[in-house]
């Protein structure tokens, strides 16, 4: 992979905090409209199974949402096919405010992965933010014989195709996020799908698989009790809530930037009055103390983008993406 691209995409991840615009700086909508809306519940469809990492922090949110916008924010979740089945449901939603999707990196995966998808990520959608990141960590059973990320990439390539890691699935944002980090370090490894992050994990922890990426708030109580050590975290900074794990520029990869994020979405052809409404609760309950606070203990850093930042955010993350997936020989399904 060419570490220019990666380099550009640190420098985009950097730019969301810099291009986030404060609820003060949109206006509202008009005060008839806000009323007759305040009598309606907000969906928010999920494509995600509960307890999930986006899952998590809608339900996080939910409260200071449904204070923001006004509204009751109802979150039902419609997991399958990766993601697609409640993403479908989302763009067959008539374009009104009243039917909206928080959706992470997968979202622009698909055409990559799959031979068909049934809509356009980027065409047949509104983007409304990117709201924030996960940080990605790589972690190894703690019997390998590498104690930091320099040791790691040596033993590997000192042996070619003897260890092996494990992600959440063919083509999945954690299954990427080790191509990247394979082809960075000039390393091989077989990779293992799994289904799902449990079953990863716990061959992970076991021993039956070496290695693996994962996105931080998901693996930082095993992170703590020792079950898998922790090399690097792909980020530019250090995570406040796991401050002893160096970032991949420390440990020796400066180009090893991926990470985890997160973006509400709505069907395409909503209004620019209902994406400023929407917008503006999303900054509004993003701000709050208490949000604040959960976010940081999850994990996540939380910088609300601008609409027109977020419709290019997912037409760059669609080609990077289709650039590691044709450079990782991942075979559409």
């Amino acid at each position: 992979m060419n570490s220019d691209n990666t380099l550009s995409r640190r420098e985009a991840m950097l730019a969301l905090g810099g291009l986030g615009i404060a609820a003060g700086g949109l206006a509202a909508s008009g005060s008839a409209q806000a009323q007759a809306q305040s009598d309606k519940a907000v969906r928010f469809i999920l494509p995600v199974s509960a307890g999930s990492g986006v899952d998590t922090i809608v339900r996080a949110a939910g409260p200071a949402l449904s204070k923001a916008l006004g509204q009751v924010a109802v979150i039902e979740n419609q997991p399958g096919a990766g993601g697609i089945v409640g993403t479908q449901t989302l763009v067959k939603a008539p374009p009104d405010g009243m039917t909206l999707t928080v959706v992470s990196n997968n979202h622009v995966i698909y055409p990559a992965v799959l031979k068909s998808v049934p809509f356009d990520p980027v065409n047949d959608i509104t983007p409304i933010a990117v709201i924030g990141t996960t940080p990605m960590v790589l972690v190894v059973n703690p019997k390998l014989p590498a104690r930091n990320l320099r040791e790691f990439m040596d033993l590997l390539k000192v042996n070619p195709g003897k260890y092996n890691f494990a992600s959440s699935g063919n083509g999945t944002i954690l299954h990427l996020a080790a191509e990247i980090f394979k082809d960075l370090s000039h390393t091989f490894s077989t990779h293992i799908p799994y289904r799902g992050f449990g079953p990863m994990m716990q061959d992970i922890v076991g021993g039956q698989v070496d290695w693996g990426v994962a996105a931080l708030p998901a693996v930082a109580g095993q992170i703590k009790t020792g079950h898998v050590r922790a090399l690097c975290i792909a980020s530019p900074a250090r995570s406040p809530v796991a401050p002893d794990i160096p970032t991949s520029a420390e440990a020796g990869l400066p180009t090893y930037v991926v990470e985890g994020w997160f973006a509400v979405i709505g069907p395409k052809g909503l209004g620019e009055d209902q994406v400023k409404r929407i917008h503006t609760a999303f900054a509004t309950a993003f701000d709050t103390p208490e949000l604040k606070d959960a976010m940081l203990k999850q994990g996540n850093s939380i910088k609300v983008s601008t609409p027109e930042f977020a419709a290019d955010f997912f037409r760059s993350e669609l080609k990077r993406y289709a650039a590691v997936v044709k450079r990782a020989g991942v075979v559409p399904q």
